[in-house]
């Protein structure tokens, strides 16, 4: 017959068994330590979607800025540079990011929970079909490296008419349906995604995909003579 009260035998328990979680406790504890300034952080899986959105906006604004220049002096234009650019929007956007993440996982999600964010994922798809279309014409006019004057001006309209139509398209992507697939999951199913999407990221460029953009955007830039952003500072308004 045992001489100690049953609810102390179960206490007793208890803190034997915290004794033996405690060593791992700690190791988990230590492997969760904050990072501090120089060191590598993991990305949120919205953050980075919105990041990602940032390269190609860079790809936007170098379409817009290179647009009339086809109408003051096409023969002029290097179009190497324009056909990089493409390239770029072609394999980092649309074939990583819209495709792969996207209309894979983050379409899909909003569409089955529903609400006004669901009616965005056809429209925004029907989109990415056509700017795919539109990069295609791109590679394939600029593809020598020269513009031909027969084809400089519809470029440049072509050009303008896909930065009017992704200003819009991801502006709606990252204040509605991202926002949208957030709330539509757990915490741990967007954690797992975002180690997911990371997977298919090394996958699919066999490195950090978003660094390696983010240098070929900036070379883009370079070439062009828009690096430097303070050539972009607006002027004072009129004065009354």
């Amino acid at each position: 017959m045992s001489l100690i009260d049953p609810s102390r035998r179960l206490a007793l328990a208890a803190a034997g068994l915290a004794l033996v979680a405690a060593p791992a406790l700690a190791d988990e504890d230590k492997d969760k330590k904050p990072k501090g300034p120089g060191q590598e952080k993991e990305t949120p899986a919205v953050e980075d979607l919105m990041r990602e959105h940032g390269v190609l906006r860079r790809a936007l604004l170098v379409y817009e800025e290179i647009s009339p220049r086809l109408g003051r002096d096409p023969a002029g234009l290097d179009a190497r540079p324009l056909n990089q650019a493409a390239r770029l929007f072609r394999a980092f956007g649309e074939d990583y990011h819209e495709r792969k993440l996207e209309e894979a996982h983050i379409f899909p999600a909003v569409k089955k929970a529903g609400g006004p964010a669901a009616a965005y994922p056809d429209v925004l798809k029907a989109q990415h079909d056509r700017g795919r279309e539109i990069t295609e014409y791109i590679l394939n006019v600029t593809g020598s490296g020269k513009v031909g004057s027969g084809d400089a001006g519809p470029l440049a309209q072509a050009l303008g008419r896909f930065v009017l139509m992704y200003q819009n398209h991801t502006a709606r992507e990252d204040t509605i349906v991202f926002p949208a697939w957030k709330l539509a999951l757990s915490e741990r199913q967007i954690d797992e995604l975002g180690e997911q999407f990371e997977d298919i990221e090394k996958k699919t460029f066999g490195h950090d995909g978003y660094e390696d953009a983010v240098r070929q955007i900036a070379r883009i830039e370079q070439a062009y003579g828009l690096t430097d952003i303070r050539q972009f500072t607006a002027p004072a308004p009129p004065k009354k």
